[in-house]
């Protein structure tokens, strides 16, 4: 199935009054803030949901721009991001959950369940006072967790284009902070800029043949 439904989120609100899906974009990337996005779907939420919105990996960047709008319109939303300071000082685990934890408390309204895409729960230690449903594949099967990918990745996109101004050989309006041949390139001639995850490029910028 390459397109979400609403059938995990409908079942969830039997039990709940707001399911809120979450997911992280920029987890692996070399350069700039890892972002979560969460969007909140109730019983008042329209069911119809925009038409195109699926997986955003399987969108292309046009198609992910064209609907976020849409998207955004259709339920509350939100991103939290943490800083490359935070993931170097505090570890990539916690600093995703520190955004988590921005991106969803202002969104908890009532009996709250978080629909986690992946295999296991990382914030289970983050001190929200909600349950938890972790789906693999969430991002491809379930709209509402969906719709929090797009909006993540669309607005943290858009923060690696204004980054690409600042500092355009690394190349990162292309790349948006991942590896790549001219990102490494770059980093070898030029060395990493204030937006790199500096503890994570020791191997890679030792071995001439790397490229991720």
């Amino acid at each position: 199935m390459t397109s979400p439904s609403l059938s995990v989120e409908l079942a969830l609100l039997e039990r709940f009054e707001t399911v809120i899906g979450v997911d992280e974009v920029g987890r692996g990337a070399l350069a700039g803030p890892v972002a979560v996005g969460a969007a909140a779907f109730s019983r008042q939420t329209e069911t119809a949901f925009p038409s195109g919105l699926k997986d955003s990996k399987l969108l292309s960047e046009v198609k992910r721009e064209a609907i976020a709008p849409l998207v955004q319109s259709w339920l509350p939303h939100n991103v939290g991001y943490s800083s490359v300071e935070l993931i170097e000082a505090a570890g990539i685990t916690k600093a995703l959950e520190k955004a988590a934890v921005a991106a969803i408390t202002p969104l908890i309204s009532g009996s709250t369940v978080v629909l986690l895409d992946g295999s296991h729960n990382w914030l289970a230690l983050s001190g929200l006072e909600v349950e938890y449903v972790v789906r693999v594949k969430a991002d491809r099967d379930c709209a509402v967790v969906s719709a929090a990918a797009l909006v993540a990745k669309v607005q943290r996109d858009q923060l690696m284009r204004e980054l690409h101004e600042l500092e355009p050989y690394f190349g990162f309006a292309g790349n948006k902070g991942y590896s790549s041949e001219q990102h490494i390139a770059a980093l070898r001639e030029y060395g990493p800029s204030n937006h790199h995850r500096k503890s994570w490029l020791a191997k890679i910028l030792s071995d001439e043949n790397a490229l991720f």
